[in-house]
């Protein structure tokens, strides 16, 4: 199968998995973590089951594991020239900066999105 240039029905799906991602997480971040009522919710004896998710995405981000994997995947997709992982490195690196992990997040976010580009506009390395 060869790659052709411009946009496919998988680069729309990707841009949806970047909005999704990103969307995701920001939302999740100012929806369960950012009140200040959560804090003091999740640190009584019988806490709600959001506490649960809460509390790995705040470990996560404690311990950069958003950025890192927006790294790792942001150059997979950079040597594969995969669309969609360089979509899904896009969104998962904004998911990173979202938790406060930016500077891994960042660079693999544009290692994503120049993975993406490459794949849309044709210019890859790879015939």
């Amino acid at each position: 199968m060869t790659k052709t240039a411009g946009w496919r029905a998988e680069d729309f799906m990707g841009a949806w998995a970047v909005a999704m991602i990103g969307g995701g997480a920001y939302a999740f971040r100012v929806f369960a973590i950012k009140p200040i009522a959560t804090v003091g919710i999740c640190a009584a004896a019988n806490a709600p089951e959001i506490c649960v998710p809460r509390h790995l995405v705040l470990q996560g981000a404690y311990l950069g594991l958003f950025g890192w994997a927006a790294l790792a995947l942001g150059l997979f997709a950079f040597v594969r020239c995969g669309r969609i992982l360089g979509a899904v490195a896009l969104g998962l690196g904004i998911a990173a900066v979202v938790n406060y992990n930016g500077t891994q997040g960042i660079i693999g976010a544009a290692f994503g999105l120049i993975a993406w580009l490459s794949a849309i506009t044709g210019r890859t390395a790879k015939p």
